[in-house]
């Protein structure tokens, strides 16, 4: 979205990233990385900067900023949607079982020592230290530091978009029998789904959070044509 707004002259466009990941992908558009203090530190953002509408595209399971974005804009009573990609549903050779948080994906693992694949974030994986019978495969953007207290673990690094080919040889070079991860929904990390079918393997699957109740869209062109409804006769907006 932010290489899509890049080439609107009639934008001026500013990229929020929480600041988690040590070298982010590049983008056609200024960035700024870190917190803002809470909804009402957004709020203080968007009015000092003048901001003219706020997009909320975050991950679907980062909670916090979008209920502070929905807070922060109603305080400034900036024009606001979220952008919520649609999330994975399962199909017919998918073995998905549903948890709530990483916690209970630890404790569906079970007592017997399995091949464990886990795609989540590296801060999200402190309950993994309650269940070190099991050998893990672990993938992240950024290096596991420290590592974890684990005696069968092995750590890959790497950034999606990841295809469902090298996902596959990834899971059968490690002997991987069940797959962790979250329902982030698009195409950009449904390799490891895809494979986990196509292996008859297993999918441990983290529900997403309750999302708030506001304006949402799900696509990228679905939010820049709310842009262009909501703006029809801007000149410069700041977003």
């Amino acid at each position: 979205m932010a290489g899509r707004l890049a080439k609107r002259a009639e934008f001026d466009v500013t990229l929020s990233l929480a600041g988690r990941t040590a070298s982010p992908a590049a983008q056609g558009v200024p960035v700024r990385s870190g917190g803002f203090g809470g909804a009402a530190g957004l709020a203080d953002y968007l009015k000092s900067e003048r901001i003219d509408a706020l997009i909320d595209a975050t991950h679907p399971y980062a909670g916090v900023i979008s209920a502070n974005a929905v807070e922060a804009a109603r305080r400034g009573n900036v024009p606001f949607v979220a952008l919520r990609r649609p999330p994975w549903v399962a199909i017919a050779g998918d073995r998905w079982t549903e948890v709530s948080d990483v916690g209970a994906a630890v404790r569906a693992l079970g007592a017997e020592p399995r091949r464990v694949f886990v795609a989540l974030g590296r801060n999200e994986l402190a309950p993994f230290a309650a269940a070190p019978q099991h050998r893990y495969l672990i993938r992240s953007v950024d290096p596991v530091d420290p590592p974890l207290a684990l005696p069968h673990v092995t750590y890959v690094t790497g950034r999606g978009p990841f295809k469902e080919d090298d996902d596959r040889a990834l899971m059968t070079a490690h002997g991987i029998e069940v797959v962790i991860a979250k329902n982030s929904g698009g195409s950009a990390t449904y390799g490891k789904i895809a494979a986990a079918r196509s292996l008859g393997i297993g999918v441990i699957m983290l529900r997403r959070p309750p999302t708030p109740d506001t304006a949402a869209v799900e696509t990228v062109e679905d939010t820049i044509a709310w842009l262009d409804h909501a703006f029809a006769s801007a000149t410069a907006r700041g977003v």
